[in-house]
């Protein structure tokens, strides 16, 4: 992901409310939202050309995993390993870094991460150093910088997310609303929400949702060049008490 606002157990209706966007060269093989068939309790889209994923949930534990990565530290690694391996792992509760050790963080390029277990949400990051922090209920927001930093796209879609919330929306699909706004300036750092460029771009919108009760739904909108919608999937997942 390249922007992704929560909000964590702070509505008297949502567990969980979460609304991002991912950003990428359209060349790059992706695989759409989907239950994986190795792996039937986790739900992700799949990047085809590394393994791993940005973003998804697992009805296995009541997991979360969103992943971004981290500018201002150099040009990437090319032979660093790949930050979705994180989110896959995490996820299907098995492989090297299911549990998110942080002594291999320094195997990966800079990033930002974010992963929910039942209720517990945390914040994890391997730049300037590799440290996991507890999160709190609320709303968070990740972009391309460190999370404490003024990072407009960030700002904006926290801000859109709080108003979502305190309007007492009761349809999480409205929120693809925000993350198709085009309206930020030039430079780099204040790209706007979404990004509707020929080769590289915004890709896919996802929400997800989890009400009180456990039930759970994802949607991810994805897109072509300069924007073009292709395709829209919508799972259903259950977090309730008795299937944790």
């Amino acid at each position: 992901m390249c922007v992704v606002a929560l909000a964590w157990n702070c509505h008297p209706r949502w567990r969980l409310i979460l609304a991002g966007n991912r950003d990428e060269f359209h060349g790059r093989p992706t695989a759409a939202l989907q239950r994986w068939d190795d792996a039937p309790h986790l739900i992700a889209g799949r990047d085809l050309q590394s393994g791993g994923s940005w973003l998804g949930v697992s009805e296995e534990g009541q997991r979360l995993a969103v992943v971004t990565n981290l500018t201002g530290f150099g040009d990437p690694d090319p032979d660093a390993a790949s930050r979705g391996a994180l989110i896959a792992d995490f996820l299907c509760g098995s492989g090297e870094h299911a549990a998110l050790p942080i002594s291999t963080f320094d195997r990966f390029n800079p990033f930002n991460l974010i992963v929910i277990e039942g209720t517990s949400a945390r914040f994890l990051t391997n730049r300037p150093e590799a440290e996991s922090q507890d999160l709190s209920f609320g709303i968070h927001a990740l972009s391309n910088g460190a999370r404490q930093l003024f990072w407009p796209r960030k700002d904006q879609l926290h801000q859109d997310l709080s108003a979502w919330l305190a309007a007492e929306a009761d349809d999480p699909l409205t929120l693809f609303g925000p993350l198709r706004d085009v309206t930020g300036a030039g430079a780099e750092i204040q790209r706007p929400v979404f990004i509707d460029g020929p080769a590289y771009g915004t890709r896919c919108s996802t929400v997800i949702a989890v009400d009180r009760d456990g039930k759970g739904m994802i949607a991810e909108r994805r897109f072509g060049p300069n924007g073009i919608v292709e395709g829209e999937t919508r799972i259903g997942f259950d977090w309730s008490a008795n299937n944790s």
